[in-house]
Parts: structure tokens; C-alpha cells; sequence
């Protein structure tokens, strides 16, 4: 009977249909843990095909595509430690959220994910079938527990496992990140250590997929809910775990319990690693945006030249006659401060065109908000001429008060293929916009220093769409909506529990409307970092067409 067993965990990024690629980083961490004397080494959940990969696992091909991937890893790797890994596989006509074995150059276990999560991001019941309870598997003479992500947070899986004789559970997952989840993890994880009395591994993996991004910070218990081991967040690290048994169980032998940052710190690491990975997952090296001399596009233009690089950055200044000279310098300041490339398109020219082509129509009408979006829709135009002639991805810069309340031009400033403040309220754009500024970090691209001048950040919001605006001129001051809106959407509270916290009960009414009258814009807007566990998409799904009011 052994007393020692090293596992190779590996948190790697992985793409989403990129079968050889995903792979080939399981075969190189399979080499590293060959390398190190491991006997098993562990990739996350669904690794393979990557993940969410949603309705592409309904794709037979995908799915048998997938299958020749493994066979092909399993014989590659048959030489060495047994190899765990993730991916969507048949049972018959079933179709399952597996997790693969591999040693001696055969499939050896199959385990399949029993608790499918059906919530916020998960749609997980509607694309796999669930699978049984099952007991570990032997793995060189110590028995181990391989509960797929979802059922660690159940008790069930797990304790059917250490009732089967069960000596450590592995944990392989795709877990993504929402702001402080780590905590949330945590607590469960040692729930499960403390119920089952065995040291538990929980692996995640890392990288951005969409609006999605798995955050990493994978960790090692021992019994009584130690913690023994904690790899960084947001990064790809492979990492050995030696156990040895003793006389009351196995225990892991301490390693390295990399630091937690704090909440703004992670939201800005996730919405850098997220443009990142978009761009790279999807082609695109080079963006532009707008830069108008607020604090939104400049938060955005910080995060993209910490994703890309200064010289894959290019900001655009496109003024009106609304444009204040302050703005003109701030926009100006934002980008040498970046390092990033400044272009300067007036608009006037082609607002002349476009209300003088519109005037025999408009004849008789006083302007109004028509006039207004027509500037927004002209930038918005000149901005993806941009894009096709350069082939850089447009950013749009709206936060998620904005977006929240409908207060953006759809096919105006709207436009564009990724939004990484789209989950960030306007409140926390100020926080974090200072935080940057006084911190910096390895894994930005961007310089250190005051990157966002402090006037763009202390100075009123305004869409500069007319003279002497100001955003409080129709929307409630942020401090306001935000509280509210965090209320309506976050908690999913009721108008009458915004009220009784001290809010007016006409601008609560004000701001519900808004927020239902707005879907159809968010139906079409671009794709953004989730940050929160209501982002507006997977996590919010609203009818577009609602005459449901809260009558509280």
C-alpha cells in the first residue's frame, strides 16, 4: 500500500472548439507532471472542448470529434501518470458532462457529472443528461473522488464517494467568476472537508470565454478545513500536491498560498483578462474606441492598453460644437498618458449633411432628442468605417447605469464587438478608475502612474450632445440610481423594499420603467466582462415585450 501519491494540477486556459489546441496544453502538462513524478495529472472540467461551450455540444460531430481527441491523448500518454480531463461524451444516446481517466494508454474511468447547474450562466440541464452516483476509482492503490464542479456543492455526490471509501476528492471545475466568489467557494468546499473528514483538491481553470471569465484560484484543504495550498487568480499555473497518509488519513503537505486581492483589484484583472482572451480567442489583435474625455471611455481605453498593449490602443476624439474644450484636453491627456495612438475625426461635416438631407422632413419640428442621437449614430458610423478599413474591433464604453436605463444611443455610441465596463456601475467606474491610478501590477501592459487624469474622473458626467448638458439633467444622481438599480436588478428587490431604504418612491417608479422600457436595446448590445451575478445577459433574461409593472 502506498503512502505517498503527488498530483500535477493544471491551471490552464482553455478555448473554446479548439480541440487540438486544448489538447495539446493537456499533453504539455501531462509532460510537466511526467516530468515532476506525478501520478496523476489533473485538467479542469470540460477542458477539452472548452467551456461553456452551450449548444455546440449538441453538435454530434463536436461530440465525436471530441471523442477521437481522448482516445488520441490516451495513447499518447499511456507512458507516464493517468491523465484526468473534461469533455462532453455519449452513454449510448446520452449525452453527458464527463470526465475522463486516462492511464496506460486506455480510457480507464469514466465519470459523469450527476448535479447540473440551472441557473444564472448554467443552462446546463437543457444540454446533458445526469449521471449516477458512483465510488471512486483506484489510482495506484489510494482511492479517489472525482465530483465534477456542480455536485461538490451538494452533499450527496461527495458523501457517496467517502461512504465507497473515498481517501481524497479531486474537484475538476468550470467555475466563473463573479465578484467575491471566492469566498462562496470556500465556505462549500470546506463544508464538504468537514462532512467527509478527507483533504479535497479544487481545480479550476482560468481564461476568458465570451462574457465569461474563469478566474482560477484553485486550492488544496486538508481535513478540518485547512487550507494547504491557493494558486493565484487569473493566471495559468501548473502545480504539484504531495500527499502522504499518516496515521489518522492522508494529509497534503503545505505549498504556496498565493494572495487574495481585493474586490476592485480583482473586477479590473478579470475585465483585462477577459479583453484579452476575446481578442485573441476571436483574431483580432488592435481595437478603437471613442475617446470623448469622460471617465468611461478613458476607464475602458486603461483597460484595453493593460490587455493589449499601447500600441494595439488606438483612441478617437470625434468632437461636435458641444465638445468642451476641457473635454478636448482630457481626451487628449488620457491617451498620451496610455502611450496609446490619438486620432482626431470632427463630426460637423457630416452632421451638416445628414440634418440638412433631414430638414425637408423635419420641417416644422423642434429638436429634440432626434437631433441628439443623430451625433451619437454619426460617431458611431465613423467608428466602424474604422474598424472595417483597419480591422480593429470597436469598444463601446456605456457602464452598467446606462446600459441599465436605456441612457445609450443603440447604433451610436452602442456600437461596437466588446464592452468591458458593460457590468460596472457608474459609482464603481470612480472607484476603480482611482484604484488604477494608484496601483500597478505585473500583469498590466499599460504604464503605471495616473493614467486617467483626476479632473476626467472628479469632473460632471455629461454625453455632451447639447449645450451645458449634464447626465443628472435626466437621470437621478449615480449615487442614487445606483443604489436603486442594485436593488431592482442585482437583488431583484420590489419597488416597495427600494422605498422602505429610503428612496422616493417616484423615482424608484422612474427608474423601473426605464430599466424594463430599455431590453430591447441590451437584446442588441455588444458583449461584455460579467463581474456580478446579474450581468446583463445569461444571468438576466427578461421579455422585450413586458407591460408588467410593480404595483408596490
Amino acid at each position: 500500500m502506498t503512502d505517498r501519491l503527488r498530483l500535477t494540477i493544471a491551471q490552464i486556459n482553455a478555448t473554446v472548439g479548439d480541440l487540438a489546441g486544448n489538447a495539446a496544453k493537456a499533453r504539455a502538462a501531462w509532460d510537466a507532471g511526467k516530468a515532476a513524478g506525478a501520478d496523476m495529472v489533473v485538467m479542469p472540467e470540460m477542458f477539452l472542448s472548452g467551456y461553456q461551450a452551450q449548444d455546440l455540444v449538441m453538435k454530434p460531430a463536436f461530440v465525436i470529434d471530441c471523442d477521437r481527441y481522448i482516445r488520441q491523448l490516451a495513447a499518447e500518454c499511456a507512458d507516464g501518470p493517468a491523465l484526468g480531463i473534461g469533455a462532453p461524451g455519449y452513454e449510448g444516446t446520452e449525452l453527458y458532462n464527463c470526465y475522463f481517466v486516462l492511464q496506460g494508454g486506455e480510457i480507464r474511468v469514466v465519470q459523469q457529472k450527476h448535479d447540473l447547474p440551472n441557473f444564472t450562466v448554467f443552462d446546463e440541464k437543457r444540454l446533458f443528461s445526469s449521471g449516477p452516483l458512483t465510488g471512486p476509482f483506484d489510482l495506484n492503490g489510494v482511492r479517489i473522488g472525482l465530483p465534477i464542479c456542480e455536485d461538490a456543492w451538494h452533499e450527496e455526490v461527495p458523501e457517496a464517494m467517502v461512504e465507497s471509501g473515498a481517501e481524497i476528492l479531486v474537484v475538476p471545475n468550470g467555475s466563473p467568476y463573479f465578484r467575491d466568489k471566492f469566498d462562496v467557494r470556500m465556505n462549500q468546499m470546506v463544508a464538504r472537508v468537514v462532512e467527509n473528514d478527507v483533504p479535497l483538491v479544487y481545480l479550476n481553470q482560468v481564461g476568458g470565454q465570451d462574457d465569461q471569465v474563469f478566474d482560477g484560484g484553485s486550492f488544496v484543504l486538508n481535513r478540518h478545513g485547512v487550507l494547504a495550498m491557493r494558486l493565484p487568480i487569473f493566471l495559468e499555473e501548473i502545480a504539484h500536491v504531495d500527499f502522504e497518509r499518516g496515521d489518522d488519513g492522508w494529509q497534503a503537505t503545505p505549498g504556496e498560498i498565493a494572495e487574495l486581492p481585493d474586490s476592485l483589484e480583482q473586477d479590473w484583472h478579470c475585465m483585462v483578462l477577459a479583453l484579452r482572451d476575446y481578442m485573441a480567442k476571436t483574431g483580432f489583435r488592435k481595437v478603437l474606441l471613442g475617446l470623448s474625455g469622460g471617465i468611461d471611455s478613458a476607464c475602458v481605453a486603461a483597460v484595453a492598453v493593460d490587455a493589449l498593449g499601447p500600441e494595439n490602443v488606438r483612441c478617437v476624439m470625434l468632437p461636435s460644437e458641444y465638445t468642451s474644450e476641457h473635454s478636448l484636453e482630457d481626451a487628449k491627456a488620457v491617451a498620451k498618458n496610455l502611450g496609446s495612438t490619438y486620432d482626431f475625426v470632427p463630426i460637423k461635416e457630416v452632421r451638416d449633411a445628414v440634418t440638412g438631407t433631414l430638414a425637408p422632413l423635419f420641417e416644422g419640428y423642434d429638436a429634440d432628442l432626434t437631433e441628439e442621437n443623430i451625433q451619437s449614430r454619426i460617431r458611431g458610423l465613423l467608428l466602424m468605417a474604422q474598424s472595417n478599413k483597419f480591422g480593429e474591433m470597436l469598444l463601446t464604453t456605456g457602464n452598467k447605469s446606462e446600459v441599465a436605463v436605456g441612457y445609450a444611443t443603440i447604433y451610436g455610441d452602442m456600437s461596437g464587438g466588446y464592452n468591458p465596463i458593460k457590468d460596472l456601475y457608474k459609482t464603481r467606474v470612480f472607484d476603480i478608475c482611482r484604484w488604477r491610478n494608484a496601483n500597478h501590477r505585473d500583469w498590466m501592459d499599460g504604464p503605471a502612474g495616473e493614467v486617467i487624469p483626476t479632473r476626467v474622473i472628479d469632473k460632471p458626467p455629461s454625453a455632451e450632445l447639447r449645450a451645458d448638458q449634464k447626465d443628472e439633467d435626466s437621470l437621478p444622481p449615480y449615487e442614487v440610481l445606483d443604489g436603486i438599480l442594485t436593488m431592482l436588478v442585482d437583488d431583484d428587490r420590489s419597488v416597495a423594499d427600494c422605498v422602505d431604504a429610503g428612496y422616493d418612491r417616484e423615482i424608484v417608479k422612474k427608474v423601473e420603467h426605464l430599466l424594463y422600457i430599455s431590453e430591447y436595446k441590451r437584446f442588441q448590445s455588444a458583449p461584455g466582462t460579467r463581474l456580478s451575478m446579474r450581468a446583463f445577459w445569461l444571468d438576466r433574461r427578461y421579455p422585450i415585450v413586458n407591460r408588467w409593472r410593480d404595483p408596490s
